[in-house]
């Protein structure tokens, strides 16, 4: 077994005393009712927990890499997330059959299970960076958008236009701030379930539409292009796609909650497969409409025009009710933590201060992108899930696995030390 039988009892007795805690990947939209989740609507959840702001930096992204080179990242990485959301389901499956483990609900209750108050720390810290990390480039995104849509005149006069002394970004990141501490401070998201649905289908066919005017616009104008880009940005690149293709903390619930476990494994692979696809062929058109003029957020290369005003809108609307539900593990894990669980107004509004502060401080979105997925999305979605699976199956895995397993980890470091050192090469680097 991947456990002593004597370490058995006592972790079972300490894990069902904990998993009781507020968890901090419960899913947002989840009932407790015992109806489950068929092929189709499976299909669905893990789309929308995965697909999000990310894939608007893809095109910028497929710039600095190259379009092939962007292409194969985008389909490695989604091979790599499917293969370690697997590892954690098969992990959870196999410390559930050891008779005193209670229900492992979610990814911090694994890591409790697996490796005690430490892991329960380390998925903690990663998923709190990561969520807090994904409200910030939502509020960089919501800002640079609606100053390209409202002080388009402006910018043709002053490359820096500004609102009542403000910077056009800085104006736009304050006029949401006090919308954001109204919407997280709802104790319970239950009430902003439909409008996030109604969010993910106007994302959706805002990506169709973009897709639609960037094939028109490459049919006229037809730029240079490039294939492959430097060894330097190939790291950039990684952060980016695994930034895109982040929703493992989301995997176990899902699994829960699917009628047919034995064919979630397969469901998953053809969404990763579907999405991967999707994310490939947005950052194709993105580059091949707009070439070296291809912007870190995409919808800013639209110009204007009505029906480009009405896209940009509609992904500002979904980002800015996502917020307040991405931020919810954040409070969760910082309630847990300071308040005994309980509901604490005071500690979600300094949170929502510090994500908007340190949003005001950085300049490009598809640099932060990279920053969040080298640094913390990388170690989340590959080390973690690899190292869990390997401490529970140690003693009865083959060389095979062993070697597996370990390259994720050892490889996920050195990528993570690596894309993270490059990213932030790129948003300290002067700008032109």
């Amino acid at each position: 077994m991947g456990f002593d039988e004597k370490n058995n009892d006592s972790e079972a007795t300490s894990s069902s005393h904990v998993l009781n805690l507020p968890r901090e990947t419960t899913p947002l939209l989840n009932s407790k009712s015992p109806h489950r989740s068929s092929q189709f609507k499976t299909f669905a959840n893990v789309f929308i927990a995965i697909v999000g702001a990310g894939v608007l930096g893809l095109p910028y992204t497929f710039k600095r890499t190259g379009y092939v080179t962007g292409t194969l990242t985008v389909f490695a990485v989604a091979y790599f997330t499917n293969h370690c959301m697997m590892l954690l389901v098969k992990t959870r499956r196999k410390l559930e059959s050891i008779n005193g483990f209670s229900k492992i609900n979610s990814f911090g209750d694994l890591g409790f299970v697996v490796a005690g108050p430490v892991g329960r720390s380390s998925v903690d810290v990663m998923i709190v960076l990561s969520q807090a990390g994904f409200c910030v480039s939502y509020l960089i995104f919501v800002s640079n958008t609606l100053a390209n849509i409202f002080n388009l005149q402006s910018t043709s006069i002053s490359t820096n236009p500004s609102i009542l002394g403000l910077s056009a970004k800085s104006f736009y990141i304050w006029a949401c701030f006090p919308f954001q501490l109204g919407l997280n401070s709802i104790p319970t998201l239950t009430h902003l379930a439909p409008i996030s649905i109604f969010a993910d289908i106007v994302d959706i066919g805002a990506m169709g539409v973009v897709m639609v005017e960037e094939a028109m616009i490459y049919l006229n104008s037809r730029p240079v292009l490039q294939a492959f880009g430097g060894f330097s940005v190939f790291f950039y690149g990684i952060g980016v796609a695994v930034y895109a293709f982040e929703g493992i903390g989301m995997v176990l619930p899902l699994e829960s909650e699917t009628e047919n476990k034995n064919k979630f494994g397969k469901v998953l692979g053809t969404t990763m497969a579907f999405i991967a696809l999707m994310f490939a062929s947005f950052g194709i058109f993105g580059y091949f409409a707009f070439g070296d003029e291809t912007k870190d957020i995409i919808t800013t290369n639209l110009g204007q025009g009505w029906l480009s005003s009405v896209v940009q809108l509609g992904l500002c609307l979904n980002l800015f009710f996502t917020f307040p539900l991405m931020m919810n593990p954040v409070f969760e894990v910082f309630e847990r933590m300071f308040c005994e669980g309980r509901y604490s107004l005071w500690v979600r509004w300094g949170l929502v201060l510090i994500v908007s502060l340190v949003a005001l401080l950085v300049p490009n979105f598809a640099d932060f992108l990279s920053l969040v997925g080298s640094s913390v999305c990388i170690v989340l979605g590959f080390v973690l899930p690899a190292l869990f699976h390997l401490m529970v199956h140690r003693d009865e895995v083959g060389v095979f696995v062993w070697v597996k397993d370990g390259a994720y980890i050892v490889f996920g470091v050195i990528l993570a030390i690596t894309g993270t050192w490059t990213s932030l090469q790129e948003i300290l680097a002067p700008r032109a």
